[in-house]
């Protein structure tokens, strides 16, 4: 059975996301470019929700994306992408299957037969509904040392408790924190 794990970055109070979808506050110096370029080595499968995907599309394919971190754009670039959305009917972005159908049954589907294990790369969406069917084995949280003053929780509106299990930490120069919970 494949593992589902989940990677998101927080705010100091607790914001996946700011206001009108601001993620420039994430610190992400070279240590964590380093992270981030060896995490996409495992090879597992990359899950988004159309809103991520449509980010993360729009810049890991430029020039600016190979200039800024190439190991990393290489990664995103050459993994297997699967975006969930119920209006997105395509993609250009080599290496990307589209899912319409029900969410939870195709995570379902995908942890009972794939051969990789899959990853959720931001998404918060995708996170809280699968949280509440505990589907997620893992979660990466990478904790930004910033407060911001609007924004969405990661598990906002969840109706069931998640006990999670700390696992592993690693502190980052740049002060970011990695902590790593299983479910």
């Amino acid at each position: 059975m494949a593992k589902l794990s989940s990677f998101t970055f927080i705010s100091l109070n607790g914001y996946y996301k700011g206001k009108n979808e601001d993620i420039s506050w994430h610190r992400h110096g070279a240590e964590e470019s380093k992270f981030s370029a060896k995490s996409l080595k495992t090879e597992s499968i990359l899950l988004f929700g159309r809103v991520t995907f449509e980010m993360m599309e729009g810049f890991w394919q430029t020039d600016m994306a190979y200039k800024m971190d190439p190991a990393t754009a290489k990664g995103m670039n050459e993994s297997e992408k699967i975006v969930f959305s119920k209006t997105l009917k395509s993609s250009n972005w080599n290496n990307t299957r589209v899912i319409n159908k029900d969410l939870i049954s195709e995570i379902k589907k995908l942890k009972k037969t794939s051969k990789k294990d899959l990853t959720i790369l931001g998404s918060g969406s995708l996170i809280k509904q699968l949280s509440e069917h505990k589907l997620i084995d893992e979660y990466q949280i990478m904790l930004d040392p910033t407060a911001i003053g609007e924004g969405e929780t990661l598990f906002k509106n969840i109706k069931n408790k998640l006990d999670l299990k700390l696992q592993k930490s690693k502190v980052f120069k740049s002060g970011v924190i990695l902590l790593i919970y299983s479910n």
